[in-house]
């Protein structure tokens, strides 16, 4: 709804007041009529018809301060400033590029991105970015408070600027889709609404931009994901980590497409972080279980992938790989070292001090060595950061079994 109306507003604050207006109508007409066959259509025409009434009033009003002032160049309609935009077709990607507008810092960009677009929680985005819910609660605010004070118009970017702000949307793109994958927070360990979103999103600006690798290779990691899904859980909803997995279940002809976008993203050397984790992933996707898998090559490409995006959640994903490849010790002096680095680095040493996936993947390698007690209070320390409610009940199974 928001997305819809802001095309028509330019404006996102008055969108946002004719997207609540447009809830208090329904409040109130529906109790009387009863609610519409497309409750969600009615929704958005309501939003979108208080926000042409807005500039119809602006108009007038415009026109008639323009009259007092004998300024009869100024007297017109207004059709150039809501006129669509058929560069972008989908409604919420058009707005997604509008936030990701260049004034701002990428960090509030993507923020506020997730928040007003994707209508994440405050606490999702948080989890995202490995920050406090208050910190981020700042971060929205602020903004907001910038996008105000600067005056920034909320428009669709020329084609020559969409290729400046790509990066910024690439990763709101990423996020929804990781926010989605695994569930911050609730019952249930897949949103796929948020999945979904996020690829529909994604196969929308490939149309426009067929030639951007990094928007393919992010496509391509999407797609990998996408195949495997179905054998993350069981039955009851259970979680299943990869080595668990059935395997014969994946989603071949989704794989295959994958193979192709990872080809077509690495095409002509030097891929970018999404090519090179799409990579990664068509490499599980082909091996035919856990052993097997080409963790020599998983290891080189997390190499390849830290030069082109240091992260310490990179560093903890490799940790993990070197663990297959070269056992539980190795795996464990890697993850130490990752530890050891970023303890130099305040914002790394704080990102990982509220990451469960640190202390569970130590548990694990722990685990697999033989150190059942010192894995135990790994797993310990996990439970106490995790919020998803699939997450913490396949880490009390590992910790059970341990007993």
């Amino acid at each position: 709804m928001l997305a819809a109306t802001v095309r028509v507003t330019g404006d996102l604050d008055l969108a946002e007041e004719c997207t609540q207006d447009a809830y208090v109508r329904a409040l109130e007409t529906w109790r009387r009529d009863g609610v519409p066959d497309n409750p969600g259509g009615w929704l958005t025409t309501a939003a979108r018809n208080r926000a042409l009434d807005s500039h119809r009033r602006a108009a007038i009003l415009r026109s008639k301060l323009a009259l007092l002032a004998g300024d009869t160049a100024s007297v017109g309609s207004t059709a150039s400033e809501i006129a669509e935009d058929d560069e972008i077709v989908d409604d919420r990607l058009r707005l997604v590029f509008t936030c990701c507008h260049p004034a701002l810092a990428r960090e509030a960009q993507v923020a506020l991105t997730l928040r007003l677009v994707c209508g994440l929680t405050t606490q999702e985005i948080a989890h995202s970015f490995l920050v406090s819910e208050s910190t981020m609660a700042a971060r929205v605010t602020r903004a907001k408070k910038k996008i105000e004070a600067a005056r920034i118009p909320y428009r669709v970017p020329a084609a020559h600027e969409l290729a400046e702000r790509l990066d910024a949307v690439l990763t709101v793109i990423h996020l929804v889709f990781t926010a989605g994958h695994t569930a911050s927070t609730g019952p249930e360990l897949v949103r796929v609404d948020l999945t979904e979103r996020a690829l529909d999103m994604a196969e929308t600006l490939r149309t426009l931009m067929p030639d951007e690798r990094e928007l393919t290779g992010l496509l391509a990691l999407m797609v990998f994901t996408k195949a495997r899904a179905a054998t993350r859980s069981n039955a009851d909803g259970a979680f299943v980590p990869l080595e668990e997995q059935d395997r014969g279940r994946w989603d071949r002809a989704g794989i295959e497409q994958g193979h192709r976008l990872v080809h077509a993203a690495v095409r002509g050397g030097r891929p970018g972080r999404f090519a090179l984790q799409a990579a990664i992933a068509g490499l599980h996707a082909e091996a035919p279980s856990i052993e097997t898998t080409a963790w020599d090559q998983v290891v080189t490409l997390y190499d390849l992938l830290m030069r082109a995006w240091a992260s310490p959640v990179v560093a903890l994903n490799r940790a993990v790989a070197i663990g297959f490849r070269d056992g539980p010790s190795a795996g464990l002096d890697a993850l130490d070292a990752v530890v050891a680095s970023a303890a130099d680095d305040r914002a790394a040493s704080a990102l990982l001090d509220g990451y469960h996936y640190l202390p569970a993947c130590r548990a694990d390698l722990l685990r697999r060595a033989g150190r059942r007690e010192e894995a135990r209070t790994a797993f310990r320390a996990a439970l106490r950061l995790v919020d998803n409610d699939r997450e913490r009940a396949f880490l009390e199974r590992r910790l059970a079994a341990l007993d």
